[in-house]
């Protein structure tokens, strides 16, 4: 099985329900759930069913477009507050996603862009501005990945953290699509350090689980590990996915990240960040001020063994998301180019502004 050929949101073909692989049971099991209800669909996205940042934008924009078009009134008014009430709902299942609350925003700015057309037609429309933008995110990520290859030299040994490939997008991913699209111009004359991404291990099960797919060179080491793998010299580039970028270039990657890129500046490896433009939200200024969803303490203490590991009573913290300083940043790659710093400069000059107020 190779996982770009695995499709991670999906409306299904009589548009009754949203078609989503469950990667909470990926590597081991490959199913596809069948959801028709908001209630599951905020579910799938709060327990990372459906994860990563695009990924989840795609979601938000089926999950929109379906439960708007099960909306029982004539009168736009009518529908225009019931579907804001819907979007609210969605919107609070991952606070640090932006690509959440852009697909949404985009959503009701389409719905509100029409209001002179029958309800009917509107909820045609909705379902069409969903597909494109999973269409979209997909072109998004293979011109991600031509930028990221034109970075690469046979042979380099590439790191990752987390899971910001295929299974995180609509295809290609964001940090894996250089490597993608390195094998689509015949270099094969490269390998994969995947960290395992404690807690959820989203490096080791899914990760390695898509790059081996794809006949990738692909070791899988602990996130300590990484230091000793830059030392050695075997680490000559990294690249991670991220969440959410801010104005500054401060970026909110999952938990671990900032630690990659303090290490990376140390041993002087470039650290590459691979954002679609629809996560730079330029309405905050700096990392500070984006929120940091914290996460159960069972993911931490039992979560993947046999008997909890961690005695009773021992207190835990578990951030889902650390921010990356822009300092220690090397570049950011989006679609429509690579920006360096100053990071505010280079967005601006590439059109990137989106307000996702």
């Amino acid at each position: 099985m190779n996982a770009l050929e695995l499709n991670t949101v999906l409306l299904s073909e009589d548009r009754s329900c949203l078609e989503i692989l469950d990667q909470t049971l990926l590597p081991g099991t490959v199913k596809v759930l069948r959801v028709e209800k908001i209630e599951d669909i905020y579910e799938a996205i709060k327990f990372l069913r459906v994860r990563g940042a695009p990924a989840i934008g795609v979601c938000a924009g089926y999950g929109i477009a379906l439960t708007a078009s099960r909306i029982e009134t004539q009168d736009y008014e009518t529908f225009l507050q019931t579907f804001l009430e819907q979007k609210e709902y969605l919107a609070s299942s991952r606070p640090t996603a932006v690509n959440l609350f852009w697909a949404l925003n985009r959503m009701e700015r389409t719905l509100r862009a029409h209001k002179d057309r029958p309800v009917d037609e509107i909820k045609e429309i909705l379902f069409a501005e969903a597909q494109a933008i999973r269409d979209e995110d997909a072109a998004i990520s293979r011109s991600i990945g031509e930028i990221g290859f034109g970075l690469l030299k046979p042979g380099d040994g590439i790191l990752t953290h987390c899971n910001a490939g295929t299974l995180a997008t609509a295809k290609y991913g964001t940090a894996t699509a250089p490597m993608y699209i390195a094998l689509e111009h015949g270099m094969q004359d490269f390998r994969v350090y995947c960290d395992e991404t404690r807690p959820l291990l989203q490096g080791a099960r899914l990760t390695a689980f898509e790059l081996c797919s794809a006949g990738i060179d692909t070791t899988l080491i602990c996130d300590n590990m990484a230091s000793a793998m830059m030392k050695s010299g075997q680490v000559n580039i990294v690249f991670v996915g991220c969440d959410r970028v801010a104005a500054n270039g401060d970026t909110a990657n999952k938990i671990g990240t900032s630690g990659v890129a303090v290490l990376a500046r140390h041993y002087g490896i470039p650290f590459y960040v691979c954002a679609p433009s629809t996560t730079i939200d330029m309405t905050i200024s700096t990392g500070e001020q984006i929120p940091i969803e914290e996460r159960a303490p069972e993911e931490v203490t039992e979560m993947w063994y046999r008997e909890r590991m961690a005695p009773e009573g021992v207190k835990v913290f578990n951030p889902a998301f650390d921010v990356t300083d822009h300092e220690l940043i090397t570049g950011i790659i989006t679609e429509k180019g690579l920006c360096r710093a100053p990071y505010e400069q280079a967005f601006k000059e590439l059109g990137i502004g989106r307000d996702f107020v």
